[in-house]
C-alpha cells in the first residue's frame, strides 16, 4: 500500500513539474474557472454596494447629495468591468507562466504583438473605440446612472441609464425593454434634468369664479405616479386681461413620454366638463400647451435680445 502511495505521488509529482500538453491543458481550465468565479463574487460585491448607493440617492432629499451618490454609482458600475480585466490578466499572467516556465520574454513579445495586429482591427479596434469613448463620457460627465437621457442620432432610443461601463451602456425603456449601447455609438445625449419634464397649459376663461373652479375639479382627476404625473398640476397664474377674459397658468410635471397627460388629457378633460356644465361656454380661446423649464427660460433671456 505504501509503495502504490509512493509511486502515485511521484507520478503526480513528475506530471506537475514536467511540461506536457495535458498539464498545460488542465492549468488552461484551471485558470479559466479560478478567473470566472473570482470576478463573479467580486463584481457581486460591487453591485451591493451600487445597489446600498442607489438607495441612498433614491431616498435622499437634497438634490447635491443626489447628484454626488449617482456619479459614485457611475464609477462603481465602470469599475466591474475594469475588476474583471484586472483579474482575468493577473490570472492569464500567472497562467503564463505555468505553461510556459523559461520561454525568453522577447520571442513571446514578437508573438503577442504578432496576434495583437492579426485581430486588432476586427474586435480589439471596435473595444478601444468603446472604451475611448467611455472614458470620454465619463470624464465629462455626461450623464450619470439614473438620468433619463435620450441618444443621438437614434430617435426612438431613450430611457433610464441602469448600467454604464467604458465598453457599452444599459438603458430601461418606458415599456420596460432593455437597451444596451456600444458607446462608439453615442454621439450626443439629452439629458432630462431631475428625470421630469415641466410643462405649462394657458388657459382662457370669461369668468374667473367658473374658470377656476372648472380646472380645479380637472385637476382633482389627474393621475399622480412614477410613471405619471409627479404631483398634481397646481395653478401657479391667474390675471385678468380684460373685463371679460382672465388667463390662468397650470404647471405640471412628469415623466418623458406621458406630456401627452397635460398637453391633451388635461385639455380635452378641460374642454369636456365645459360641455357638460349648463350654461355659456367658460373657455373662450384655444388652450396652450407648452413646455415651461426654469432653467432654459433664464439661459433664454441671455440668448433673446428685444430692441426696444
Amino acid at each position: 500500500m505504501n509503495e502504490i502511495t509512493i509511486v502515485l505521488t511521484e507520478e503526480i509529482s513528475q506530471f506537475v513539474a514536467t511540461p506536457n500538453s495535458m498539464r498545460s491543458l488542465l492549468i488552461l481550465i484551471i485558470s479559466i474557472v479560478v478567473a470566472y468565479w473570482l470576478s463573479y463574487y467580486i463584481t457581486r460585491i460591487i453591485i451591493k454596494v451600487a445597489q446600498r448607493i442607489a438607495v441612498r440617492s433614491d431616498n435622499t432629499t437634497s438634490d447635491e447629495n443626489r447628484i454626488k451618490l449617482r456619479r459614485i454609482e457611475t464609477y462603481f458600475s465602470v469599475s466591474i468591468a475594469l475588476v474583471r480585466a484586472l483579474i482575468v490578466g493577473i490570472v492569464a499572467f500567472y497562467a503564463w507562466q505555468f505553461l510556459s516556465p523559461g520561454v525568453n520574454l522577447s520571442a513571446a513579445t514578437i508573438g503577442a504583438s504578432a496576434f495583437f495586429i492579426v485581430i486588432a482591427g476586427a474586435t480589439v479596434g471596435m473595444i478601444l473605440r468603446d472604451i475611448t469613448a467611455g472614458s470620454t463620457m465619463i470624464i465629462e460627465r455626461w450623464f450619470d446612472v439614473g438620468d433619463f437621457i435620450r441618444i443621438e442620432p437614434f430617435i426612438e432610443v431613450g430611457g433610464v441609464v441602469e448600467r454604464m461601463t467604458l465598453r457599452s451602456t444599459k438603458l430601461r425603456s418606458l415599456n420596460g425593454e432593455i437597451i444596451w449601447l456600444h458607446n462608439q455609438h453615442i454621439q450626443g445625449v439629452k439629458v432630462t434634468p431631475g428625470g421630469l419634464r415641466r410643462l405649462a397649459v394657458d388657459i382662457f376663461a370669461n369668468n374667473e369664479r367658473v374658470g377656476r373652479n372648472l380646472i380645479e375639479k380637472v385637476i382633482a382627476t389627474m393621475p399622480v405616479g412614477t410613471l405619471k404625473l409627479a404631483t398634481k398640476p397646481k395653478i401657479v397664474a391667474a390675471e385678468q386681461w380684460s373685463e371679460k377674459l382672465w388667463h390662468f397658468v397650470v404647471v405640471g410635471e412628469t415623466t418623458p413620454g406621458r406630456e401627452w397627460l397635460l398637453d391633451k388629457y388635461f385639455i380635452d378633460a378641460l374642454d369636456e366638463v365645459d360641455a357638460r356644465r349648463k350654461g355659456p361656454k367658460t373657455f373662450v380661446r384655444p388652450h396652450i400647451a407648452r413646455f415651461s423649464d426654469i432653467r432654459a427660460e433664464e439661459s433664454f433671456k441671455r440668448a433673446i435680445r428685444v430692441k426696444k
